[in-house]
């Protein structure tokens, strides 16, 4: 799929207008936001992922049209697991209830500053060596059965986030006041310029995107290789994701076997890594006597009916056994 620099500029540009617009209206009136607020938001950008990706259909053909949902699917599900451990840090570094969404739009934006960042990296890596997917294929199988560990261990399911190294930098580096001053990341007292709590929680969710994005995006090029459409589908799928923090709740607690449904999904994944790198170096005809790569209908079906019988399995479980959570 052709993409031109003028298509990735204009791509980029309509991005950073809308989230200066974001930042400028949180400031301005940070609040607390309503069910229907969030509703139609969540409904605005799924809708416009949808017209996008019949966008690529039409234009760029079907093939590149379900890889772009396959992906933006993905990353969607992959997302949800992500507002389980926002939620924890929400609850940790106290933020107020009037800041939260402004806080978490702000570590949306580092968000999607690292992950352009490995997105550009993986591509590099794989145009250069091949070989690459079948390190990403089993690390995405470490992950899957790392999913599955931790949901039967019920690891990580406590009431505290760890903090991870950039975190403790900032924490050492940089002197903060210890509260939060509205929208404010910085405030001069006594002469000096000190950071605000909502510098370190806006660090905080952003640098733990990072790790998810450790997952997310060698299963990204597990669908496609084209990086313009793995940017876009993270970008509609980060854009949504902080009215879907107030608007799912305590409906993720629903959510009973959502790890499991990730590991299927993961697990599916890495072994598309693994068959396109078998094809690519012809040991798919040599050891198995057939072509081991897997369609883009395929996948996308693989994904949206893990997520269907997910879904539907977690909530019936979860209305036979009220007391169930996914993460007690």
């Amino acid at each position: 799929m052709p993409v031109h620099s003028y298509t990735w500029i204009i791509t980029v540009a309509v991005m950073l207008g809308l989230l200066i617009f974001d930042v400028l209206l949180m400031k301005r009136h940070p609040h607390k936001p309503s069910a229907k607020e969030c509703s139609i938001w969540v409904s605005v950008y799924i809708g416009l992922a949808v017209l996008f990706g019949m966008g690529v259909w039409m234009l760029a053909g079907r093939s590149w049209g379900r890889q772009f949902y396959a992906v933006w699917i993905t990353e969607y599900s992959l997302s949800l697991d992500n507002l389980f451990i926002f939620i924890i840090l929400m609850s940790k570094l106290k933020v107020p209830e009037k800041l939260q969404q402004f806080a978490l739009l702000c570590g949306i934006i580092l968000a999607l500053v690292f992950r352009g960042v490995f997105i550009a990296l993986g591509k590099a890596v794989l145009d250069a060596w091949a070989w690459v997917f079948f390190v990403f294929g089993l690390f995405l199988l470490y992950s899957a059965i790392s999913l599955v560990r931790e949901y039967f261990s019920k690891e990580g399911n406590g009431e505290d986030a760890p903090d991870n190294a950039l975190m403790r930098w900032v924490k050492r580096r940089v002197p903060t006041t210890g509260d939060y001053r509205g929208t404010a990341f910085f405030v001069r007292e006594g002469g000096k310029r000190l950071a605000t709590s909502m510098l370190t929680v806006a660090v905080a969710l952003g640098s733990t995107d990072l790790l998810f994005a450790l997952d997310s995006i060698p299963a990204s090029y597990g669908l496609t290789n084209e990086p313009y459409l793995i940017f876009t589908a993270n970008v509609f799928a980060l854009m949504g994701l902080r009215q879907l923090y107030f608007l799912l709740g305590n409906l993720l607690n629903r959510l009973v076997f959502l790890q499991l449904g990730l590991a299927v999904i993961l697990g599916f994944i890495s072994l598309k890594l693994v068959g396109h790198a078998m094809n690519h170096y012809g040991l798919d005809d040599k050891w198995l006597g057939f072509s081991a790569e897997v369609s883009e209908g395929v996948s996308l079906g693989v994904i949206i009916g893990t997520l269907i019988v997910t879904t539907v399995v977690s909530l019936t479980y979860s209305r036979l056994h009220p007391g169930a959570s996914g993460r007690d």
